[in-house]
């Protein structure tokens, strides 16, 4: 089955109409909190080999223009800096001033002359249009409160070969994570297609990557994921 019939098929098992009162469609699922800007150690990270890993995966390039949204204490910042070199460019994001803060000092700290460092809203990355190779969402989707709203502000920001990457753990959403087909089931109401679906080793997380088709669809017009819940 291709990744396109995929997204389709779990769209049509899991959703439903939107709400005619509101412009976008309530979650149908919990939210976890935002518990800390570190997702883990930086050393243990690395000994797992997740970003050459997701990089890889990304085929993320010198050259490129790359956000990094939820970028927490900067470990894929830091590290996307020297992989997109002098002549790329890196954007990092958080929604939480304390961080963007810590981070922006940072970046000033190595010298990372190619990071821009922003803040952004909950349901809005505030990114500018048409300017982004890859947009990367590592592990912080589980802590999007409103995710059509999000996935549909999101969109504009990307070139038009460009794609959004998600890294998340094969969990629900209070324990941290987002089930695979919820993920799919969200992007693909908003008019993502998944062209990339990978398990990452040394890990319970996966690798999904997304681009965006056709015409962005009005909000009253996104239907509303409400998958089984897990038993």
């Amino acid at each position: 089955m291709s990744t396109r019939v995929l997204a389709l098929s779990l769209l049509a098992i899991g959703c439903r109409e939107t709400p005619n009162e509101s412009p976008f469609p309530e979650p149908q699922r919990p939210v976890a909190p935002i518990v800390s800007p570190r997702y883990s150690n930086e050393d243990a990270r690395d000994s797992a080999g997740e970003f050459e890993k997701v990089v890889e995966l990304a085929g993320i390039q010198p050259g490129m223009s790359v956000a990094d949204i939820g970028a927490g204490e900067g470990y894929y910042t830091v590290r996307l800096a020297p992989l997109v070199g002098a002549e790329g460019r890196v954007l990092a994001q958080d929604i939480i001033p304390e961080t963007r803060d810590a981070l922006a000092q940072r970046v000033t700290r190595e010298r990372l002359d190619n990071v821009a460092v922003k803040l952004g809203l909950p349901s809005d990355p505030m990114l500018p249009a048409a300017s982004f190779d890859r947009i990367l969402l590592i592990h912080m989707y589980h802590e999007i409160e409103r995710p059509s709203e999000f996935l549909w502000n999101l969109r504009p920001a990307l070139k038009r070969d460009g794609s959004v990457v998600v890294v998340e753990p094969d969990r629900s959403t209070p324990r941290h994570g987002t089930p695979p087909r919820m993920l799919v089931c969200e992007f693909a109401a908003v008019g993502y297609e998944l062209t990339r679906f990978e398990r990452l080793p040394n890990s319970d997380s996966y690798f999904a990557q997304f681009q965006a088709t056709g015409q962005r669809p009005e909000p009253r017009d996104i239907p509303v994921c409400a998958l089984e819940r897990e038993s």
